[in-house]
């Protein structure tokens, strides 16, 4: 493996946050015209958990924060009180928040990052959101590790990707709306000495495909005109065969690419863990690299596509399951809106 240009920005704390309503296939099969077996054979997704009116992308965003808080102040409990003194106990070290989203609390302002920079009372936080589709986490991690590398004084930040796309879907489309859930998870990162960390990150656009994963309405090229009657709200729009053949392609891409920058074999990493779109796009993708099932880690089934979200959820779920530990090679892969793609090379 390749080691020269080690960035040593080690994860320290992993962290989630779910609404509490969880949505089944048959569930949403009682309001469309879909299935079960339809959705099933089609994406690989069984459930996925729904935001009640109340809670906003911020609100999901700041428990995965305090989660992950907690967890690198050393609590790893579930008694709600212990962990947000915990978690109070690190805030205040945080020297900067990165939240990806592409379902913001507020359009352009304030950012969502400063909302919850506030919630966890990270005082000596800056804050800011990064807009790169479900490519978000990643590019939200090596965003916070150069913050963090250029400047001394800063030690720790906060990257987290939080998702209510259920507000962004048109409930009358079937192709787009049982693919998505809302959700966050977050990580803290800090310099580290230590030989792990995040060592590899490769970041990718393609923006002559902007057009096949958009959101059309809303923003200055199709803002709202007095008098005008709007008949769908601002929704997730999307071309699924381009979507379909990018995502293979940017997976196989990214993993052949992070392989050899790092200069490592399949053999030695342990797992692989890309954004949770589509379990057919993941299996495409596998069959043409000729990589083992088992090292894709894939939860789809449970939370659905949560965007930006999908790829901390699931490192929150090996890390806190022991299904990675120390010394552990991973890989991360994204894939999204942009269109972006990208990844990232870790040692646990």
């Amino acid at each position: 493996m390749n080691d020269e240009k080690q960035m040593n920005i080690e994860i320290i704390g992993t962290g989630r946050a779910l609404p509490s309503k969880k949505v089944s296939n048959d569930d949403l099969a009682a309001r469309i015209d879909t299935s079960d077996e339809w959705i099933r054979s089609h994406t690989g997704i069984g459930s996925r958990y729904i935001a009640d009116e109340d809670i906003a992308c911020s609100d999901l965003a700041a428990e995965a924060a305090k989660n992950a808080l907690a967890m690198a102040a050393g609590y790893t409990g579930d008694d709600p009180a212990e962990r947000d003194k915990a978690a109070a106990e690190i805030a205040g070290t945080i020297d900067m928040i990165v939240l990806a989203t592409a379902t913001a609390d507020y359009f352009g302002t304030p950012s969502t990052a400063c909302i919850v920079q506030d919630r966890i009372c990270a005082r000596n936080a800056a804050a800011m959101d990064i807009t790169a589709g479900c490519t978000g986490f990643v590019y939200g991690l090596e965003t916070a590790a150069g913050l963090l590398s250029i400047n001394s004084r800063r030690k720790r930040a906060l990257v987290i990707g939080a998702e209510v796309l259920s507000r962004m879907i048109n409930w009358e489309d079937r192709g787009t709306c049982v693919l998505f859930g809302d959700g966050a998870g977050a990580v803290v990162v800090e310099k580290s000495g230590k030989n792990s960390g995040i060592l590899q990150t490769l970041l990718f656009a393609d923006g002559s495909g902007s057009e096949s994963l958009v959101m059309r309405r809303g923003g200055t090229r199709n803002p709202f005109k007095k008098g005008e009657v709007i008949d769908t709200p601002i929704c997730v729009e999307m071309n699924g065969q381009e979507v379909y053949n990018f995502a293979v392609k940017a997976i196989t891409d990214t993993v052949e690419a992070l392989m050899k920058a790092g200069n490592i074999s399949i053999d030695n990493i342990v797992r692989i863990i890309p954004h949770q779109a589509n379990a057919r796009i993941v299996q495409a993708a596998r069959r043409r690299l000729h990589i083992p099932a088992e090292k894709f880690y894939m939860n789809i089934e449970e939370y659905a596509n949560t965007s930006s979200a999908t790829i901390p959820i699931a490192l929150d779920e090996l890390n806190r399951s022991g299904q990675i530990k120390k010394g552990d090679l991973i890989l991360t892969v994204g894939f999204g809106g942009g269109l972006t793609y990208g990844g990232n090379i870790i040692i646990w």
